[in-house]
């Protein structure tokens, strides 16, 4: 077998000749917001390329698909330097962002040390990502691009300071998403078409399906020991919420109920099922779960086949 060498291309505009016109174009795609987000562990969707920030302009305005947290990125193909270092603290605080991320060609050490100091001393509300970028390739294949994490949160300082300050509810609840997790990632069918979201304390978990706007949304209700599945549509005049509720029929076989919820209001609309459980008691949850992951993936079938209905 003949192998190939691994290359680096060194001069990163020989692909982006520059950062408005080319780079940041580029990322905001949604397959490259996608590449972005596997490498820091976040689900991000367009929201705006080049958002007003009083006079200046922030690249890239995303948000965290499954938490709805407001993401800032600033591009930088070349070394940091303070001006940028001051642009995303002052983008931050104008967007009142929850992530933040500079991605940069090459990171100076001060830079480096003043992100690790700002996720240091900011609350868990914030974090703060610098990350390098890379150009790779193999013989004369394209150009792949790599994002090289720098600096990020200390997410297990964090996570041990979160967990001495929880609740009863709020540490069952966390309980219960990291177990879902942890079967989820079992669950071969489930895994082709999801991509399991970090556990929280919130009583919700929202999954993409592939369509802006419309997740995949499980809760549960710590004090009637309940569990939701449906779909929550982000749609601003309801018309595809609207469609859905027009297909009652045809979902009550997908969901294999008839008892369908329907809760809409002028900021948000959803459907859901509703199935009682034992939130107490661990050893029955594997059925919950399986549950979930069964309802999702039709759900998710129901909504990618809505259109040539």
């Amino acid at each position: 077998m003949k192998l190939d060498k691994l290359k680096q291309i060194k001069d990163l505009r020989e692909v982006w000749p520059n950062e408005a016109k080319d780079f940041t174009p580029w990322l905001a795609k949604e397959e490259n917001l996608s590449l972005l987000g596997e490498a820091i562990g976040i689900d991000m969707e367009l929201t705006e390329r080049e958002s007003a920030v009083g006079a200046f302009n922030v690249d890239i305005l995303a948000s965290e698909q499954d938490t709805g947290r407001k993401v800032i990125i600033e591009n930088q193909l070349e070394d940091t330097n303070h001006d940028h270092l001051g642009k995303i603290i002052t983008y931050a605080s104008g967007k009142n962002a929850g992530v933040i991320i500079w991605i940069v060609k090459k990171a100076r050490d001060e830079h480096r040390q003043a992100i690790e100091w700002l996720n240091l001393h900011t609350d868990d509300e914030a974090a703060f990502f610098l990350i390098e970028i890379e150009l790779w390739q193999i013989g004369n294949s394209n150009y792949a691009p790599k994002f090289n994490i720098v600096e990020r949160p200390n997410d297990w300082t964090r996570s041990i300071k979160k967990l001495d300050s929880l609740k009863p509810g709020e540490a069952l609840k966390l309980e219960f998403w990291q177990a879902f997790n942890n079967y989820a990632s079992q669950n071969a069918e489930f895994m082709k078409v999801f991509k399991p979201r970090k556990a929280q304390t919130q009583h919700w978990y929202d999954l993409s399906v592939g369509i802006g706007g419309v997740v995949v949304q499980f809760t549960v209700n710590t004090n009637n020991n309940t569990l939701t599945v449906g779909l929550n549509v982000n749609d601003p005049d309801h018309t595809l919420y609207e469609s859905y509720n027009k297909c009652e029929n045809q979902l009550a076989g997908v969901l294999e109920s008839k008892n369908i919820v329907w809760k809409s209001s002028e900021k948000s609309a959803r459907f859901f099922i509703t199935r009682s459980i034992k939130l107490k008691d661990p050893t029955s949850w594997n059925e919950d779960f399986q549950w979930l992951c069964s309802k999702a993936i039709a759900l998710r079938k129901f909504v990618k086949n809505h259109g040539k209905l």
